[in-house]
């Protein structure tokens, strides 16, 4: 009986610090599991730098060179976490990509735009803010650009942690002026060009916002308002992924293949219209085979705009990576040749392994962070579903190539994320029309005030967050590469 009591007694204590040791595993796992993801950046940094020492070789500034790589790659990761969100967003929270599939799809495309077209854009982040001959020095001009690095990067970092989908270009932008103002003064920097972005803030979303609810109102008069929606969808869904279609190579010309191919906007415009034009006539057919078996309800439209949906995705990260992949690399392959050289250059070639730091860095960031705001783009504005997200990725590809008509400066960024705005205050005005014209028909009671509130399709709080991190963008990235640059040139100045 004793030993039974003894056996007893050991298997209770068993039990107990099996239960501390299952609760400590538990407690540990619930710690790490946010590590995860800035330990894995973590050492694609430090990878960064092991090829950037490899790649430079033994020289007096390989140092440098290790330090800014790191620098580049920390910005690459945060261009993955936040800007991509813009194109991936809308598919998954239209529900036509899941998030696992979004960031595969994302990471393929970003790259292949950043290797194959993206080579050529670092020019204007380096060169094309501040005046190079106005810097005193070349060392002046590494410590402008690594300030302007960092201090865009810990921007972009700190409105991915609070949910604001911002543009790293202005974020660029923004540190490379103020790190000019305080390497070479005010006359250095090009104000007509700080003009035109600030200008940007209001043309980019509006436009964005005015061509989305342009094609969901479209669609919704023509097809979903229909009695028979499947025959309407049978003529004009065809129309629309031909535009779609038509669109995105011209976009592709302009924003992408132009870095390879010089292309004019007239010519991208031709080409765009005879793709679009053969897009149209085989997907007649093709809908007229999907469509059929379907019911005559909405949930049935969904499954024809799937596909079109998935492809735009897609060929917008490629165009994103073409054109974003500088803002990573540009002050990295701006330091590089001037580190070879010894002079600053007009023109900056990027070598392949600078193109690589970007590409991958990207990729991880979307990987690794990418979730946080691919949600807040995707379903947390407004919702979306395989039509009203068609309609914000045709409005980015419509707004950048009518913007470069026009001469207008834009961001992708503002675009997407003033279409999904513009989608959803549509719906709310919609919706608000439909009300009243049932209420007059019906004799119907009207709505209480706080009723009308809950009702709103558009969460205000996100209006107001994401518009303050666009408009602090610029300015607190100047700030902080101001602070950056006498940090850093005091430092190698006591060295």
């Amino acid at each position: 009986m004793a030993s039974n009591g003894l056996q007893s007694d050991h298997l209770e204590t068993l039990d107990r610090d099996l239960g501390r040791f299952s609760t400590l595993e538990r407690a540990t796992n619930y710690m790490a599991r946010p590590m995860v993801g800035p330990s894995i950046g973590f050492i694609f940094i430090l990878f960064a730098g092991l090829i950037a020492a490899l790649s430079f070789g033994q020289a007096n500034n390989t140092l440098i060179i290790i330090i800014v790589a790191v620098f580049g790659a920390y910005m690459a990761l945060n261009i993955g976490a936040n800007d991509v969100a813009n194109n991936m967003g809308p598919a998954v929270g239209a529900n036509a990509l899941t998030m696992g599939g979004a960031i595969a799809i994302a990471a393929v495309f970003e790259s292949a735009g950043a290797f194959i077209a993206g080579a050529d854009v670092v020019s204007t982040v380096a060169t094309g803010i501040i005046a190079p001959e106005s810097m005193g020095d070349s060392a002046t001009f590494v410590w402008v650009m690594m300030a302007a690095l960092v201090a865009a990067a810990l921007w972009v970092n700190l409105a991915t942690w609070i949910g604001a989908p911002v543009s790293t270009t202005h974020a660029v932008i923004g540190g490379v002026m103020g790190s000019g103002i305080a390497g070479a003064g005010f006359m250095a920097v090009n104000w007509e060009m700080m003009v035109a972005i600030a200008a940007s803030w209001v043309i980019s979303p509006i436009m964005g916002g005015v061509v989305a609810a342009a094609f969901l109102w479209f669609i919704k008069a023509r097809i979903i308002y229909q009695n028979d929606k499947l025959s309407a969808a049978r003529t004009w869904v065809p129309v629309l992924v031909g535009i779609m279609a038509g669109t995105f190579v011209a976009y592709l010309a302009l924003k992408g293949l132009s870095h390879v191919i010089e292309i004019s906007l007239n010519l991208a415009l031709l080409i765009g219209l005879a793709f679009g034009m053969a897009t149209w006539l085989i997907m007649i057919p093709v809908i007229r085979r999907q469509s059929a078996g379907l019911e005559n309800r909405n949930k049935s439209l969904k499954v024809l705009f799937g596909a079109p949906l998935v492809l735009s995705a897609a060929l917008l990260s490629f165009a994103h990576g073409a054109n974003d992949v500088a803002n990573a690399v540009g002050p990295l392959a701006a330091i590089v040749q001037v580190a070879k050289s010894g002079s600053i250059a007009q023109d900056v070639s990027i070598p392949f392994w600078v193109m690589c730091i970007g590409a991958l860095g990207i990729s991880f960031g979307l990987f690794l962070f990418g979730p946080k705001l691919i949600r807040v783009v995707g379903s947390q504005i407004t919702k979306l579903n395989p039509m009203r997200a068609y309609c914000v990725a045709l409005s980015a590809a419509i707004t950048v190539i009518l913007a470069s008509w026009l001469g207008l400066p834009v961001s992708s960024t503002h675009i997407a994320v003033g279409a999904i705005f513009g989608v959803g205050f549509f719906r709310e005005w919609d919706t608000e029309r439909r009300l009243k014209l049932a209420h007059q028909s019906e004799a119907s009671p009207r709505l209480a005030p706080e009723e009308r509130r809950r009702r709103k399709l558009v969460r205000r709080s996100h209006v107001l967050t994401i518009g303050a991190a666009w408009v602090f963008t610029v300015p607190a990235a100047a700030i902080l590469s101001i602070i950056l640059f006498f940090a850093i040139s005091g430092v190698a100045g006591s060295i």
